[in-house]
């Protein structure tokens, strides 16, 4: 071969390797170029992955509560006879609400229960008389700490539980006896506490004149602590209809007659009272001197059905009375330790025995 064609294709050759060097050059500056807008490109789709997770992760921070109180009362509802509304230990009964008898009233003979616990400190007229039991059970405590203080024997039960047709005799001979057509000293037959039980008259002996004076006053000023208000005060004559009557006393029970006595209300006064406090509205509570706290409510009877939905508190120790027309009183103690509830609506059992003698006019 020539020595030009030699030259020839060496130049060949070196152009060759020079395109593919030039070439392999171009393919490696592309490819790093590349990669380093891969790499640019996933760091900032990484970055606005994480601002968009910042921004939309949901908040789980539990929410501030108040702390639950621990004297907020839970209620329950109690299914309560409506008729039972002419039960329990607050019925009111006077000349606007007739007491209706169930027949099965807890009477007890006063003398009887005298003699089976060798009681002799005070007494009444005969056998006959006869009183609701938890009324004489009351009555007993309030009359044994006056004999205490007093040493006074002198005191008898002179009125107690009466039959509707002895209250007409009574309520006749008055009107006979004083000319009148209505009587202010004797109520109407079935109109009277003492048709009911839960009342009763004091007298003393030998000269039958109880009038709430000297060792006397201390039953007007101490009944309330056994479950007794004086029924027919001085100052209420023109809400009551009765004329004052120191000797009669009538059983609400304990925070009923605390509440009477320390705001110098008479029983139709305090009724009211207790209707303008519902359950749906704000309850009357007050301390008595007991040192328990009271809640006292009412709930309109359901005269439409057999049973009224009572709301009544869980885990409280409660009563229910009826109010003789209208509905129901709810009475709990809020503060009294280990309370189980227990509901009373009614307070019945033996049948009635009639009274026989009354001399000094009363309800």
């Amino acid at each position: 071969m020539s020595q030009k064609k030699l030259s020839k294709a060496k130049s060949i050759r070196r152009t060759k390797r020079l395109t593919e060097l030039a070439v392999c050059a171009v393919l490696l500056v592309t490819g790093a170029y590349l990669v380093k807008g891969a790499f640019d490109n996933s760091k900032k789709i990484g970055e606005t992955d994480t601002a968009i997770q910042t921004e939309t992760v949901p908040d789980i921070t539990e929410p501030v509560t108040e702390p639950a109180d621990p004297n907020r009362i839970i209620y329950s509802s109690s299914q309560v006879r409506t008729k039972d509304k002419f039960r329990g230990d607050l019925i009111l009964v006077n000349s606007d609400h007739q007491y209706y008898t169930s027949g099965e009233e807890d009477l007890v003979s006063i003398l009887e229960q005298n003699y089976a616990s060798d009681i002799s400190y005070f007494g009444t007229v005969d056998m006959t008389y006869t009183i609701l039991r938890p009324v004489y059970e009351n009555m007993v405590k309030m009359i044994g700490d006056f004999y205490e203080k007093y040493h006074n024997d002198s005191l008898i039960i002179y009125g107690s539980y009466r039959t509707t047709d002895f209250q007409r005799q009574l309520y006749e001979a008055d009107l006979a006896a004083t000319g009148n057509e209505e009587s202010t000293r004797v109520a109407k037959p079935g109109f009277s506490e003492h048709e009911s039980g839960y009342a009763f008259d004091f007298s003393t002996v030998p000269d039958y004149d109880y009038d709430g004076t000297g060792d006397y006053a201390w039953f007007t000023e101490n009944s309330y602590k056994y479950g007794f208000i004086l029924r027919y005060p001085e100052s209420k004559e023109s809400i009551t209809k009765i004329q004052y009557e120191p000797w009669h006393f009538r059983y609400v029970g304990y925070p009923h007659a605390y509440y009477m006595t320390k705001n110098s209300l008479c029983m139709e006064e305090y009724m009211k009272l207790i209707e303008e406090h519902p359950y749906s509205g704000e309850h009357l509570e007050f301390t008595a001197d007991d040192g328990q706290t009271y809640e006292v409510y009412f709930v309109a009877s359901d005269d439409s059905a057999e049973n009224t939905d009572v709301p009544v508190p869980s885990g409280l120790e409660y009563t229910v009375s009826g109010n003789n027309y209208s509905g129901f009183v709810v009475t709990a103690k809020k503060n009294a330790a280990g309370n189980q509830p227990a509901a009373t609506t009614t307070n019945t059992t033996a049948a009635p025995t009639e009274t026989t003698t009354e001399a000094q006019p009363a309800e």
